[in-house]
């Protein structure tokens, strides 16, 4: 397993033990120094799938190595515009990322990728390469507001990630006003827990006494199938 790859467990809460899993882990864990005055940001990804939904397809289907492309934005601004390609091996995961223009992301938003043969970045070539084989376009956008934890001993990232939305991949990605759909039950958020080697211990405990299920969510999948539900009604 290369280096580059870390763990990632997910697991779906509801509102009353978030609560106090997230004052347990405030008290010794660090907040993100890019969350906002309530501990938080927001985040906006924009995927990419083809005609076949492989990305969403292969997920469902438990493939073990697959890959998936998305455009990532933060808090609506168009400050820090991301491409990104998440690569998964079983429950290890790692994300390579390009920085684009706005100008950029509007190409893309239209499927226009020759700009991308410009970039010396590897990931660049690639995903040109995939959109072209593949007829890759915009698929969802997936909304969500997260609350991140960091812990330096093993780079553990614990991340809640709540009131996750689907947008249209039609609608303005960076305006607040682009309407969305609750993909969850109220109350019932994401966690992300993301580590390099082995969890640390006191970390550990605290999952083991709460008696966490992991399960396979992704955000992606839940989306898709959002947006579809509300388009067939």
């Amino acid at each position: 397993m290369s280096s580059l790859y870390r763990h990632e467990l997910k697991f779906i809460l509801s509102g009353p033990l978030y609560q106090e899993l997230s004052r347990v882990l405030a008290g010794f864990l660090k907040r993100d120094r890019h969350a906002g005055p309530k501990g938080e940001y927001n985040i906006r990804s924009l995927y990419f799938d083809d005609l076949y939904r492989s990305a969403y397809t292969e997920k469902l289907d438990g493939i073990e190595i697959r890959r998936k492309y998305r455009i990532r934005i933060y808090n609506c601004s168009d400050s820090r515009i991301s491409l990104e390609c998440k690569h998964k091996n079983g429950s290890y995961i790692y994300k390579e990322s390009l920085s684009l223009t706005r100008e950029e992301y509007e190409k893309m938003r239209v499927c226009d990728y020759g700009f991308l043969l410009e970039k010396s970045s590897p990931m660049a070539g690639e995903f040109f390469v995939d959109a072209r084989s593949n007829l890759l376009k915009p698929a969802v956008i997936v909304a969500y507001d997260r609350e991140p934890f960091v812990y330096d001993i093993g780079t553990v990232r614990i991340t809640f990630d709540k009131n996750i939305q689907a947008i249209s991949p039609q609608e303005e990605i960076f305006s607040p006003l682009a309407p969305g759909f609750s993909v969850l039950e109220p109350g019932e958020m994401v966690l992300e827990v993301k580590f390099t080697g082995k969890l640390p211990e006191n970390i550990r405990r605290i999952f083991k006494s709460y008696a966490l299920n992991q399960c396979s969510a992704s955000k992606y999948c839940l989306c898709v199938d959002g947006l579809e539900h509300i388009l067939q009604h």
